[in-house]
């Protein structure tokens, strides 16, 4: 049987987590989420039968774009991709998150967008932009562990996203619901 280690940024986003799943909360960013994640996973013994669910908001890149998602690809948006594959290494700035081809893609970086050319040039290659997705990812991936993804669009990642501590709240209901029928009980979600 599967067990589950669900990952969240901060308490507020993890707030309707259903009881008797454990919960990582990590700080924001990709440093914070990745030593975390990779302290936690370094300490469990059996990792075999472990998923990660990476649980969590998101600023919108599409005007359309509302509501849950599960994307299929995280992109690592704020490192210099180009200038250091020159410099002959990969950096795996895009991964694919094992959760299907959802065809969603989700960039994180360390940048809190609110800035409409920083929306708009991200937006060219994703959908989503969060501080932590990928490295969740990435450390995962690392311990040959699967993951998912899945974030709730809290704003327009634009000056909207400054009213991020009023929105979480129905973001953490959303996420907490999604959990329920994929989680704790995927059997109604195949009822309904």
């Amino acid at each position: 049987m599967t067990e589950h280690l669900i990952v969240a940024a901060t308490e507020a986003e993890a707030a309707y987590v259903p009881e008797g799943l454990p919960v990582l909360v990590t700080g924001m960013g990709k440093t914070a989420a990745a030593t975390a994640l990779a302290r936690t996973l370094a300490s469990y013994g059996d990792l075999a039968e472990l998923e990660v669910v990476n649980i969590g908001t998101a600023g919108s890149l599409h005007d359309h774009h509302e509501g849950l998602f599960e994307p299929g690809i995280v992109l690592n948006h704020d490192i210099s991709a180009d200038a250091i594959r020159a410099l002959g290494y990969d950096v795996e700035e895009r991964l694919d998150c094992g959760s299907g081809s959802t065809g969603v893609v989700l960039a994180s970086g360390d940048v809190f967008v609110t800035d409409p050319g920083t929306r708009a040039r991200l937006a060219e290659r994703a959908d989503l932009v969060d501080m932590e997705g990928y490295a969740v990812v990435y450390v995962a991936r690392s311990f040959g562990v699967p993951v998912r993804v899945v974030k709730h669009v809290s704003d327009n990642a634009d000056e909207s996203a400054h009213d991020w501590p009023s929105l979480v709240d129905d973001s953490a209901r959303a996420l907490g619901e999604w959990l329920v029928h994929h989680v704790v009980d995927p059997e109604v979600q195949s009822q309904e």
